[in-house]
């Protein structure tokens, strides 16, 4: 019996559906992770736990987080012995696998995503022994919390775009050039030429993001002095208090720093301190990515802060800071 052409096209097309589902859309059909932003869990032995490999992963991913008025680690973690380690908690957004075993085949540090559930950030270590993989920790250690902080970035990211405001990339592409993907809930509360203001302003939680910019000097545009300073004479102009003559600024309790960064292919300098309205009992933290504009004839400064006095401010920071990553340049049509 001849199949009608119509009949093999359709068979055809069922079958190259499920092959493409077998072996290049085995990602699609992963669940969603679990677990609270924010945390890591360690599938480790009780023993390296308790001892220095412990004390080195503690040291690495829960020591406090910079400028934040009160003690806050950079991640939450907890600990499951890799004989515990089943499929409930194969489900976990953020996964640090210790395995030791004089029999691996190769040893060292490996990076994975969406192993077992999606968005998953998966880090594991491979050693001989317990001071093999202190050492393999110890030198990747900077990277690993990088890993896990941008795991954490890519998820706000992602929902970001899915509920995105997208009404607020038209004042930021109008003073930065590019757009930032804010979502539900932020509005514009200021725009210039030179200055956009953008908030989400919830009773006792505000997050805001700042967009401005202003002409290259020449002279050590990216020191922290002068990032400070431009900081300081944009926020007073444009940023006023609650009270007359009041202004945000930047606080001189604890210096701010500086490091220079570079994320798909954009350079700029991460700027974080802490900020206070002059004339008023208001402060808090705030990081700052600062770089050229297209043409070079600029400094763009994308500033993220929050203002939550009854409550810890790692993970609305980290939200708000998360949406400077998402800048993109645009082309003006």
């Amino acid at each position: 019996m001849r199949l009608h052409p119509l009949k093999i096209l359709a068979v055809l097309t069922c079958v190259l559906a499920l092959w493409g589902c077998k072996n290049g859309n085995k990602k699609a059909l992963l669940p969603n992770v679990s677990g609270k932003a924010g945390e890591v869990l360690v599938a480790i032995d009780r023993e390296q736990w308790e001892g220095n490999l412990g004390v080195a992963i503690r040291e690495a991913l829960a020591s406090d987080t910079p400028y934040l008025a009160q003690r806050e680690p950079l991640f939450t973690l907890s600990n499951v012995p890799p004989g515990s380690f089943n499929n409930m908690f194969k489900m976990h957004r953020n996964l640090l696998l210790v395995n030791i075993d004089p029999q691996n085949v190769t040893n060292g540090v490996v990076y994975k995503n969406d192993v077992w559930a999606k968005p998953q950030a998966v880090v594991q270590i491979n050693a001989a022994d317990q001071e093999q993989a202190l050492e393999f920790f110890r030198e990747a250690a900077p990277v690993v919390a990088e890993f896990f902080e941008q795991a954490e970035r890519d998820r706000i990211i992602a929902n970001a775009k899915l509920y995105e405001e997208r009404a607020l990339q038209a004042p930021v592409q109008q003073v930065t050039g590019g757009i930032i993907h804010c979502p539900s809930g932020y509005r514009c509360r200021k725009v210039t030429d030179d200055f956009v203001w953008i908030a989400d302003e919830k009773q006792y939680v505000q997050q805001y993001v700042l967009a401005y910019k202003y002409p290259v000097s020449g002279q050590d545009d990216f020191s922290l002095e002068n990032i400070i300073q431009a900081r300081n004479r944009i926020l007073k102009a444009n940023v006023p208090g609650m009270f007359e003559g009041s202004y945000m600024t930047t606080s001189a309790a604890q210096e701010p720093t500086t490091r220079s960064l570079r994320y798909k292919g954009r350079d700029f300098m991460e700027t974080r301190g802490f900020w206070e309205v002059q004339g008023d009992f208001m402060g808090g933290p705030f990081v700052s990515h600062s770089f050229y504009s297209k043409d070079g004839k600029d400094i763009i400064v994308l500033e993220a802060f929050v203002f939550a006095p009854r409550y810890d401010k790692r993970q609305y920071l980290r939200q708000v800071e998360s949406l400077l990553y998402s800048f993109e340049w645009k082309d003006k049509e």
